[in-house]
């Protein structure tokens, strides 16, 4: 498995049903967002609200936003926390390897409701960085494995540096592999807190065994006009569906998580 540098640069704009817009990618021959869940309607649903009701009472919050592509999940995160005026801290850290796509975000076509973050977009775009009182955002660009693993020549995070939400929103298991694979969710793990919370459009059985045989105990996320997705923790949730993973590996013995050797290629 390896990335088709070629085709990079070729992607097109495409309409969601909600009425934003995203790309669709020639390399990866899929869109970053679902457009039948919408840009804007999934980054909240599937991945900021429930992340954030989680942690509603903790002051500082680190997040981990696999990978940053649009940047929705990191703006809309943003967007989210001014709406309701939430008093806490936010440090995202996003991987990304498009620098290109970075640098071309202050020309995308964003929904109205991120037009109060137009200065944060700019200075993303700029210098893959923006701080102010509340908020701390650094996009690292690079291959996300590299970045995120401390085996890595490449890691590019401190040595003490662990966080509370993980978005883990790349491309689909399907067209990107190795971001969905057992050992990435170890490395995951690795740099995660106790009370860790991760949040994924993926419900395949592959996905949330990798996330369980890492530890992850696994749910399910439900919203309104959503498809449904997963939400995997390292501590016990309650109010939300639960996920036998032993009794699915019963009924489904041959069900695997997927692994690296599997998509490496020398």
């Amino acid at each position: 498995m390896h990335y088709n540098e070629s085709l990079r640069s070729q992607k097109e704009l495409v309409m969601c049903e909600d009425g934003t817009k995203t790309l669709f990618s020639k390399e990866f021959d899929e869109p970053y967002h679902s457009t039948k869940d919408g840009a804007l309607h999934e980054s909240l649903e599937k991945h900021v609200k429930p992340a954030l009701s989680h942690f509603q009472d903790k002051e500082t919050l680190r997040i981990l936003d696999i990978c940053f592509g649009l940047g929705y999940n990191t703006f809309a995160t943003l967007y989210y926390v001014k709406q309701h005026q939430l008093p806490v801290h936010i440090h995202i850290v996003s991987p990304e390897f498009d620098e290109v796509l970075v640098r071309s975000l202050k020309a995308f076509d964003y929904p109205k409701e991120f037009d109060m973050l137009s200065p944060i977009i700019e200075a993303i775009s700029n210098d893959f960085y923006y701080e102010d009182e509340q908020f701390k955002i650094e996009v690292l660009i690079g291959d996300a494995r590299e970045i995120l693993s401390s085996q890595s020549t490449h890691c590019l995070l401190p040595a003490d540096h662990t966080f509370d939400i993980v978005y883990q929103d790349a491309f689909s298991p399907a067209h990107n592999p190795l971001l969905w694979t057992r050992e990435h969710f170890r490395d995951v793990r690795s740099i995660c807190s106790e009370e860790a919370f991760l949040t994924t459009y993926s419900t395949a059985a592959a996905v949330r065994l990798g996330l369980y045989e890492n530890g992850f105990n696994i749910y399910v996320q439900r919203a309104e006009k959503m498809r449904y997705s997963t939400v995997a923790s390292l501590k016990m949730l309650e109010g939300m569906e639960y996920i036998d993973m032993e009794l699915k590996k019963v009924r489904n013995p041959a069900a695997r998580s997927m692994r690296d050797k599997a998509f490496k290629t020398v």
